[in-house]
């Protein structure tokens, strides 16, 4: 086999540390970034929060190492730590609000997840070690949801392979009755069927027969909406049939849902990333950094390095090594003050762009007012890159005069009417969730009916695309929207 030697010429993009810093400082929202500095802190002792209360004229000091520096630009030179649009001894500060301000901070609490909701239940249920190990490992294989999708087969093998456990299914289902006894009612059931009887047999009422019945004995019958079948079947009048089926509509499909949703007020309050007012019918942006702390490097540290850029003659290798040590942590605190200002900066251009596009929303916050706008229309606003731009809308939030949106919810595509007019996707949304919630439940629009409605007010949209539209807003086909 004959090998040769190729020379290839290839132009690669390497990113600085300062350029991913940026990066991941974008990724993460508002309420993250508190937690992210503190760390950054913790680990370079040269930053530090700055106290506002004291304003140290500094340009001076900034001279004077200047002066020292153009005597002697050796190996330890502060030269690259101080350049003249630097601000003062590196302070940052993260504030763009004045002390009169009144916005009312959106409190942040975690809460309890579902899972954990779980394990300490299981803390109060009767079993020895053995089984909450069993028990833990269940829990461990529910899903947000709430449902135990694994069989107890898989389980069980799973055990003996990772914990050395001979397990056998049967012992398995008895720690699942346990779990099926925790709250929210439902938990832990394999399927559908099984969630919703464990619900029935939770409430223990009487009254309830007729349903548990229809869902243990009529559930495909059910699902499917064949209610003439099981009214035929338990020889049922209209009222009794419906109002059975009422009482399965009350119970909860997915008990797992209340803890697993972020936007649950319950357990989780949303921090804005954007504050937008609107004073004297002007839209004014800022930046939610009121927990988010002034930074600043630490003046002992630029002392000590200004002595070391002094005596660097007279310099032994311990002090030589600390010196390059004091360099690397000024350096990386610039890094992370310039990524912080950066970052500030990013998002409130790319915020503007986004306001600036679809003001007539933002004036009024009438949905119908969005124009149809995607990633490529703001980083060509921006002259950033889509990737950016895509980097900031994710995790964020505005909070604007008429609600907290996350900034994903302004983007959408378009399509053009028959007139020729482009309007976003989101608008025939609306008007395909309008005309759902208006039908007669007896008699569900089908999706060619929906295409028809939409052509005949200018939007001519195949059905296959009203049918994704459809699913997109989580509304089922015409057959299970029936309704007695």
């Amino acid at each position: 086999m004959e090998q040769k030697l190729t020379l290839q010429q290839k132009l690669l993009q390497k990113l600085s540390p300062q350029q991913i810093q940026v990066i991941k400082l974008l990724e993460i929202p508002t309420i993250q970034l508190e937690q992210r500095i503190k760390k950054e802190i913790e680990e370079n002792p040269v930053l530090e929060f700055s106290d506002e209360n004291q304003q140290n004229d500094e340009d001076g000091e900034a001279s004077e190492l200047k002066s020292e520096e153009d005597k002697d630009n050796e190996e330890f030179s502060v030269d690259d730590y101080w350049e003249d649009d630097e601000i003062p001894n590196y302070k940052l500060s993260a504030r763009n609000y004045s002390p009169d301000d009144k916005h009312v901070d959106i409190p942040f609490s975690v809460g309890t997840t579902f899972h954990e909701y779980l394990y300490e239940q299981l803390g109060l249920a009767y079993l020895d070690e053995r089984q909450k190990i069993l028990a833990e490992y269940i829990i461990g294989n529910i899903d947000e949801d709430g449902y135990l999708r694994r069989d107890l087969l898989s389980i069980s093998d799973d055990l003996a392979f990772t914990q050395n456990m001979e397990v056998e299914v049967h012992e398995l289902e008895v720690i699942l009755e346990t779990v099926h006894d925790f709250d929210p009612p439902g938990v832990g059931a394999r399927d559908l069927r099984e969630c919703l009887l464990l619900q029935f047999k939770r409430k223990n009422d009487p009254t309830l027969e007729l349903p548990e019945q229809i869902i243990r004995d009529y559930f495909n019958e059910f699902t499917k909406k064949h209610y003439e079948k099981i009214q035929r079947k338990l020889d049922l009048t209209d009222e009794e049939l419906k109002n059975g089926i009422n009482e399965i509509l009350k119970l909860n499909p997915k008990p797992g849902s209340s803890y697993s949703n972020p936007l649950n007020k319950s357990n989780q309050h949303i921090v804005p990333d954007f504050i937008l007012e609107l004073i004297d019918n002007e839209l004014q942006l800022s930046l939610n950094q009121r927990n988010v702390p002034d930074l600043k490097i630490n003046d002992n540290y630029m002392d000590m390095l200004k002595t070391f850029n002094q005596s660097k003659k007279t310099q032994n290798r311990p002090q030589k090594e600390a010196a390059v040590f004091v360099k690397q942590k000024i350096d990386s605190a610039r890094w992370f003050i310039d990524a912080i200002r950066q970052r500030q900066q990013t998002l409130m251009v790319t915020m503007s762009e986004i306001i600036n596009f679809q003001k007539a929303y933002f004036m009024e916050g009438d949905e119908t007012r969005l124009k149809p706008m995607i990633l490529k229309d703001i980083a060509e606003r921006t002259g950033l890159d889509i990737s950016t731009i895509s980097r900031v809308s994710n995790s964020k939030y505005i909070q604007t005069h008429f609600g907290i949106y996350p900034l994903k919810y302004f983007f959408s595509e378009g399509l053009q009417k028959d007139d020729g007019e482009e309007v976003s996707t989101r608008e025939i949304k609306k008007i395909l969730q309008d005309c759902i919630d208006n039908e007669d439940k007896k008699k569900p629009l089908t999706d060619e009916k929906l295409a028809q409605i939409l052509k005949e007010k200018s939007y001519n949209i195949a059905r296959r695309t009203v049918a994704k539209y459809r699913e997109q807003l989580n509304i089922p086909v015409a057959r299970l929207r029936k309704k007695l």
